[in-house]
């Protein structure tokens, strides 16, 4: 009696681990799994990439605390030593302006305070902090007073006593400093007008 041969089992009636038979996948017969795909890390970085920023961020760290070379790029774009004085002149310099815009409001009364101020600016050179290559160009263009006025605020100052100053008043104050300048200007000699050339020679030497 010849034996029947048993049908090999499909894919879909293969029995699972735990007795059951296992579902069929989508679409037909069940795929084949593949190697364990690698677990990423957040964001779907590698594992390696945290540790490799790790490394990079210490050799930073490390070429920063080291002094960079002469004429290096590193060099030239490194926080210059003096950069909390900077920081300070800076501050100093926008109180002084704020403060000179509030006394502004009532300039007969308060042009010697002003004259305070600018002077403390010019001897502190706070003008720096701007760029600015001397004091005179700075009032220029940073004091609405304008540079002869700021710049007589600061003669008063150094001149007179404030309650002095108050009593006479800014206007007198300022025509005499016009007196003292123009007193101080030495008199132009008078030089008489240079004799008329002439290309045409003297007939006879003069005085016979």
């Amino acid at each position: 009696m010849a034996k029947t041969k048993k049908a090999p089992a499909t894919k879909a009636s293969v029995k699972a681990p735990g007795g059951g038979k296992q579902p069929p996948a989508k679409g037909g017969a069940a795929k084949d799994e593949g190697p364990l795909k690698r677990k990423l890390g957040l964001r779907g970085a590698a594992p390696w990439a945290a540790r490799h920023a790790a490394k990079h961020a210490a050799e930073a760290r490390a070429r920063a605390a080291e002094p960079p070379l002469p004429g290096s790029a590193r060099a030239t774009i490194r926080t210059p030593e003096n950069a909390e004085d900077i920081k300070q002149k800076v501050r100093d310099l926008h109180a002084a302006l704020a403060q000179i815009k509030t006394l502004r409001k009532n300039l007969l009364k308060t042009f010697f305070d002003i004259g305070v101020v600018l002077k403390d600016i010019q001897t502190r050179r706070l003008y720096e902090a701007k760029r600015f290559p001397s004091f005179e160009s700075f009032v220029e263009r940073e004091i609405d007073l304008g540079k002869t006025t700021s710049l007589r605020l600061v003669r008063v100052v150094g001149l007179f006593q404030k309650e002095g100053a108050l009593e006479v008043g800014m206007d007198r104050l300022f025509a005499g400093l016009s007196a003292i300048d123009s007193a101080g200007e030495p008199e132009v000699a008078r030089i008489p007008p240079p004799p008329v050339s002439t290309s045409a020679l003297p007939l006879r030497p003069p005085g016979r």
